[in-house]
């Protein structure tokens, strides 16, 4: 059964394998930001709802997702083009990290188990944001959108990081903050952990967790209990 608990036991694992925004690094929230203002400069009013849907989303999924909401009017293709723009702009100044995040990636190298990177983002926006945050060197797969031919939530892009790390994935784990990246995680077969960051678990996605923790520092004090 899945649990909440903050310490709960979790299976031996060999590997973990991280979702990038709102996992590992702090970017949902300025990309909401974001989101909203282009929405409103185009003329078009975001909702939480949509939003909270299009949150961990591949590019093909926010695009359906924007026109069934506004219409085939809808011009994704500059609001993409605006969004990534004003991202890349914001990125530059700094690249926030979630807390916790250097923590148990010290914790993982010290005990020697590899990690990798899950993502629907393209390969330009993933490495670059990884590498400016200092993260990058730590994992030894990043997998992008560009990397797979099915995005989240299809299990591909899960499927397609334990086999570059050389394992099989039930031996992972997977660390998520959105539904869509849980169902690809659940169903790839990795021991699957939601941390949420903007959207909550409803009780469909908690049934395919493993545990809802609310940080990294419970995920490391789970993965590596003391005493």
């Amino acid at each position: 059964m899945p649990t909440n608990a903050p310490n709960a036991p979790l299976k031996p694992f060999s590997a973990i394998v991280f979702d990038m925004d709102g996992t590992l690094l702090d970017t949902e929230m300025v990309f909401k930001e974001i989101v909203w203002d282009v929405s409103t400069e185009l003329g078009f009013a975001m909702t939480d709802g949509l939003h909270h849907q299009i949150v961990g989303s591949s590019h093909e999924t926010t695009n359906r997702l924007l026109v069934e909401a506004y219409g085939v009017s809808f011009p994704y293709a500059v609001f993409d083009d605006m969004c990534r723009t004003k991202m890349k702009a914001r990125m530059e100044l700094s690249v926030p990290v979630k807390t916790g995040v250097h923590e148990i990636l010290r914790e993982l190298r010290s005990a020697r188990i590899p990690t990798a990177v899950a993502t629907s983002s393209r390969a330009q926006h993933a490495l670059g944001h990884l590498g400016h945050a200092g993260l990058l060197d730590h994992f030894a797969a990043v997998v992008t959108r560009d990397d797979v031919t099915n995005p989240k939530p299809h299990p591909e892009p899960y499927l397609r990081a334990t086999q570059l790390l050389g394992i099989a994935p039930g031996q992972a784990i997977a660390v998520e903050d959105s539904h869509a990246g849980v169902r690809a995680a659940h169903a790839a077969g990795l021991q699957t952990i939601m941390v949420p960051d903007i959207v909550a678990p409803s009780d469909e996605i908690s049934a395919l967790c493993v545990a809802v923790m609310d940080s990294l520092h419970v995920l490391r004090d789970a993965a590596f209990p003391r005493g």
